[in-house]
């Protein structure tokens, strides 16, 4: 998972171990709880653990200091899906002939449009109920 290999990578930068580690488990647990509870996605929550590494103090902290909170406001997020399909017709009416992988495309978008913060579980859901519609 990302977050072994983040802890191997900053170790091994670092020149150290796991066991020797400036983040500890009550941090990493923190970042864990909260991606459970979808205050975070795993992209922003590499964010917060470098940050947290650099010194910057608990996930809590980082993210109400830097905004990384996650969106899951599911009429924010639509709003952004129409708006993204809206200015990219021909990729919609491409997807909607059978191009599927034109997706990835349009979840780019929006996650670009959100700064990353949107809930990928609901981006995803909400576009395709409104290209396949």
């Amino acid at each position: 998972n990302w977050l072994t290999g983040d802890l191997t990578s900053h170790a091994n930068a670092a020149g150290t171990s796991f066991s020797k580690l400036d983040v500890s488990e009550e941090q990493i647990g923190g970042i864990v709880d909260l991606i459970s509870d979808g205050t975070i996605s795993g992209k922003i929550a590499k964010q917060v653990f470098a940050a947290m590494w650099s010194g910057e103090g608990s996930a809590e902290r980082i993210i109400a200091r830097r905004g990384l909170e996650q969106i899951t406001d599911r009429a924010a997020i639509a709003a952004v899906v129409d708006r993204v399909i809206a200015a990219h017709p021909e990729q919609a009416a491409e997807f909607r002939a059978g191009k599927t992988r034109l997706m990835g495309f349009f979840v780019g978008q929006v996650m670009r449009a959100t700064g990353g913060k949107a809930s990928p579980a609901a981006v995803n859901e909400l576009l395709r109920g409104k290209l396949s519609g």
